[in-house]
This record gives C-alpha cells, sequence and structure tokens, in this order.
C-alpha cells in the first residue's frame, strides 16, 4: 500500500482509508461480521487509516438518538488490539444528544463534548485525527478552533483537521489551529470542491481527504434501471449532498455515463471502481480516498487502485465522458 504525507504535516497515511459511514447502519444493512473482517483484512493489505464520525448511526430525519456512535464502537471492537498499528480519524460538531438542534453544533463546550463521546464509544485514550464535521455559520471558527486547540493541548488527539470547509473559512481555521486536513467529497461526478478549495489547500499545506470517491455507490458499476434501494437507503430519495444522481432522469443518463467509464476500465485491465479511485488518487492535491467496504472483496478490489497509472490521454477521455452526466449542481453542500 503506497503511504502518503497529510498534506505538509509529518502524519504519514495509506493513499486509501478505509470509510466508516455505513458501519453506522443507517444507510442500508450491513453485516457486521463481514464489515469486521474487511476493516481486519485492509490493516493486513497495509490501510492504515480508518474514518468515521460520532454521528454515524443517527440519521436527524427519524429522530434516531439510539444509534449515534455505533460506526465508531464497531470500528473500535474491530481494531481491538490493532489499535497501535493505525489512525483512527473521527469528527465532531455535528448534533448526537438530546436538546442540540440539527444540523450544526460548533460551540466550544460540545465539541469537547462530542470528542469525549467518540473517546468512549471507539475504546481508546487517543483520537489520532479529529476533525470538525461541518462548520457552523451559528458560531465563531475562532471558539471552534480554540476546542481543537485544547483537545491537543489535553494530549486527547494527536492532529486536527476540518471537514466541508470552503476555502475563506479554512483559511481562517488555520489562523486560529494547526489544521492539517480538509475531507470533501470528490469523485467524477462531483468536483465542485477541487474548484472552490484545492488551491488554497494547497497553498496551506492541507492535505484533502477525499470522501466518496466512488459516488456513494454510483461507480461501483453495480447499479441497474430496475433496482431498488431499502426504505432506510438515502439513494431511494435520489439526491445527497445537493446533487440529484439518483433522481428519475438523472439516473439513466449517468447509467449511460457508467457504461463508457466500463469501456475505459476494461481496455485498461481493471474494475471501474479501481478505475474511479485512481482518478480520485491521481490529483496531487488528494493525499488520501476514503472508501467503505463492506466486505473483503471490495477492500481487496480497492487497494489496488494505487497501482493504476492514468495518463493524459486517459484523463482526457474521461472528462469528455463526464460531460453526459446529469443532476450535478454547482453549488457547495451546507
Amino acid at each position: 500500500m503506497q503511504k502518503r504525507r497529510l498534506g505538509d504535516s509529518d502524519l504519514t497515511t495509506s493513499a486509501i482509508a478505509f470509510g466508516c459511514w455505513e458501519l453506522g447502519g443507517t444507510f442500508g444493512h450491513v453485516d457486521d461480521s463481514e464489515v469486521v473482517k474487511a476493516i481486519h483484512r485492509a490493516i493486513d493489505l497495509g490501510v492504515t487509516t480508518f474514518d468515521t464520525a460520532h454521528v454515524y448511526g443517527f440519521d436527524g430525519g427519524l429522530q434516531n438518538w439510539d444509534g449515534v456512535g455505533r460506526s465508531e464502537q464497531v470500528l473500535g471492537k474491530a481494531l481491538a488490539s490493532r489499535r497501535s498499528d493505525v489512525n483512527v480519524v473521527t469528527k465532531g460538531g455535528v448534533p448526537t444528544r438530546q436538546g442540540q438542534v440539527w444540523p450544526r453544533d460548533g460551540r466550544y463546550e460540545e465539541i469537547i463534548k462530542d470528542a469525549e463521546a467518540s473517546l468512549t464509544a471507539l475504546n481508546t485514550d487517543y483520537i489520532d485525527l479529529y476533525l470538525l464535521h461541518w462548520p457552523d455559520p451559528k458560531v465563531t471558527i475562532e471558539e471552534m478552533m480554540r476546542a481543537l486547540n485544547d483537545l491537543l493541548e489535553a494530549g486527547k488527539v494527536r492532529y486536527v483537521g476540518v471537514s466541508n470547509f470552503p476555502a475563506a473559512k479554512l483559511r481562517e481555521a488555520r489562523s486560529y489551529a494547526p489544521i492539517i486536513a480538509n475531507q470533501v467529497g470528490y469523485n467524477l461526478f462531483d468536483r465542485r470542491w477541487e474548484r472552490e478549495m484545492f488551491s488554497t489547500a494547497n497553498e496551506l499545506g492541507i492535505g484533502v481527504m477525499a470522501y466518496g470517491p466512488l459516488a456513494h455507490g454510483l461507480l461501483t458499476g453495480a447499479f441497474s434501471l430496475d433496482m431498488t434501494f431499502d426504505d432506510t437507503d438515502w439513494r431511494r430519495k435520489g439526491k445527497l449532498f445537493g446533487q440529484a444522481l439518483f433522481s428519475d432522469g438523472h439516473f439513466e443518463k449517468n447509467l449511460e455515463v457508467i457504461e463508457q467509464l466500463k469501456e475505459i476500465a476494461a481496455r485498461k485491465g481493471v474494475s471501474l471502481p479501481r478505475l474511479a479511485l485512481a482518478w480520485v488518487l491521481s490529483n496531487p492535491t488528494v493525499s488520501v480516498g476514503v472508501v467503505g467496504a463492506r466486505n473483503v472483496h471490495e477492500i481487496e478490489d480497492n487497494v489496488e487502485a494505487v497501482e493504476i497509472t492514468l495518463d493524459q490521454d486517459d484523463l482526457a477521455e474521461i472528462d469528455q465522458i463526464m460531460t453526459g452526466a446529469s443532476g450535478q449542481v454547482d453549488f457547495l453542500p451546507e
């Protein structure tokens, strides 16, 4: 597994991180035993970074507070004696307790409580990289960063970063705290953050952690027109982060794009997910691609993406194909 520094920091990460969003169980069924096997296999294959959040397992629309921390709990149990071999990344700043108001809570005292709750759920005494999940427009960036600084000072986290921070807010955050990462959505169907923030991250020496590199399953190539999603699966609603990739009219066009991308993958002798991940990792601003896996086969396929080289002709052909994509928007998620 290829290793990379996260931005200009001295934190080394595997080029691919194991994303634990699905472990929360709110976005389709997952088999815990299969996921645990996949986590162990990932470590054996050289994956050193596992990304989760305390909110994974809570559905704001259902007010399912009982699911809070479930992803962290599953990950903590899976890591067990191998905890010191990996970097655990988790996030706070999103409501996870009764009385908080959805969808953001970046108050100082709440971020501190979030970190403590994550330490308990993960069954660990430190977090390698702690991220503020989203900027809270009701709270100053200075206050949010003060919480991250105090967690560093207390030794509860080793490094700090942010997630979903646009360029101006990222610059301000860096002026108050030693931010080393900004985690944002990035894939062939979604290049909004590349246009808005990547140049600023480069300038500041902040590493980009790209989540959703497989476009939330679309780039697995496993979807078809006649498939249906579980009632608990967000894709049933058609959109996420402002994009309507799965909505009627858009989904059909995007499946046509997928078929064209499959032709490139076949020509290069790789799977479509590997091609999509390789595209994300080909951007020099991206330090790590965060991708979920539900079983051993998926993680074994994912890690092979680091071996794929895309030349300028490949990238140009892919860009041309993506002009046929549908349901995309220019505005950033809020």
